[in-house]
């Protein structure tokens, strides 16, 4: 029996597919193939695709790159069935093989949790090397319209200054003899493969540089600021800050990303980086996010701990030393793109998606 649609994420597709930036039919009668399909991001690609079918009747083919069957099943578990999503199962350091025309490649296989970068780094290497590198293989072999490629604004490294404001022309300083720094490094070679196979091959790759973005499919034990905070408030827990809660970030929901996503792979300029995040006007600091987040839910009667050792310099609890890291969107506000949802309802509703899918 197919399961049920979490009523959040259909209210998300709803408003995605709404989106009057984008032309939607052109995936009419396309088949499209998205590696690591079943991950936080990507995995609301493939449902917006899905959707299209449901809401428009487009008849769009989605094929799912995943290593791990049962995890894509269960992220996927209201689709089974469907004839129109296909699973790919393999891991996409490998080259990959796919039978039948693909129109478009969306290339998002990676471990981009800090946690495995001290537990696998090679893994982490080759998702974004060797796995780029693949992807655009097939996307030259199959002639595809579009390809688009998740970067990270880990890719700027370094800049100088506390306050900074990145945009897709500055480079920083990433020192490639740290084993930590596998992410950053190999996502800037992904992204160099992107512009050579467009250079040489005319592959009509495009990038988007993803910054501090999550919603109902956020893996809870990955180690980041947003998936550490919604389970604390689900799971009942005080918010525990290593630091005094100074520094300020910008969220983005995936809803808002997605429509980003969908505007680049298709109207984006090839070998070409799009910032893609929180804009200016929601940023937030750590400290007042996790007294807002207590504030939200006072039934929990949680409050914020500060547990501050300036002599523990462990990497998941060393300060970073910029205090602000804003993304510059203006290249992909040229496309029409604009942020929606605000700080607090990226975190309410990805709490509510998942106490939904908890009961």
């Amino acid at each position: 029996m197919t399961a049920k649609m979490n009523t959040i994420v259909r209210q998300d597709l709803e408003s995605i597919t709404a989106s009057g930036i984008i032309d939607w039919k052109r995936f009419e009668n396309k088949t499209v193939l998205v590696s690591g399909a079943s991950g936080m991001l990507p995995s609301y690609m493939v449902e917006t695709l899905l959707f299209l079918n449901e809401k428009f009747g487009y008849n769009v083919k989605v094929i799912a790159l995943v290593r791990n069957l049962d995890k894509a099943r269960k992220v996927f578990a209201a689709h089974a069935g469907d004839p129109r999503l296909a699973f790919l199962v393999q891991d996409v350091a490998l080259p990959v093989e796919c039978e039948g025309k693909v129109d478009f490649v969306i290339h998002a296989a990676s471990q981009a949790a800090p946690s495995y970068y001290g537990v696998d780094p090679v893994g982490t290497f080759k998702a974004n090397t060797l796995g780029t590198v693949n992807m655009l293989e097939l996307a030259k072999e199959k002639g595809v319209e579009g390809f688009l490629y998740f970067s990270t604004g880990s890719v700027y490294g370094n800049v100088p200054g506390e306050t900074v404001l990145l945009d897709e022309t500055m480079a920083g300083s990433v020192n490639c003899l740290e084993v930590r720094n596998c992410y950053a490094e190999s996502k800037r070679a992904g992204e160099n493969a992107c512009v050579c196979y467009h250079y040489q091959y005319k592959v009509p790759a495009k990038m988007v540089r993803i910054f501090h973005t999550f919603g109902p499919n956020v893996n809870l034990a990955d180690g980041r600021v947003f998936s550490d905070f919604c389970r604390n408030i689900l799971d009942g827990q005080d918010i525990v800050l290593k630091s005094d809660g100074s520094a300020k970030r910008c969220f983005l929901y995936v809803a808002d990303a997605v429509i980003a996503f969908f505007k680049v792979l298709l109207d984006g300029e090839p070998a070409t980086a799009y910032n893609v995040g929180g804009d200016e006007q929601h940023e937030i600091s750590i400290r007042d996010l996790s007294e807002m987040l207590v504030g939200m839910y006072p039934e929990k009667r949680l409050k914020v701990i500060y547990d501050i050792n300036e002599n523990d310099l462990t990497y998941s609890k060393m300060r970073t030393p910029q205090q602000r890291v804003l993304a510059d969107l203006a290249r992909i506000r040229s496309l029409g793109w604009e942020q929606r949802f605000s700080v607090r309802e990226c975190f309410d509703r990805t709490i509510r998606a998942i106490a939904q899918n908890r009961t």
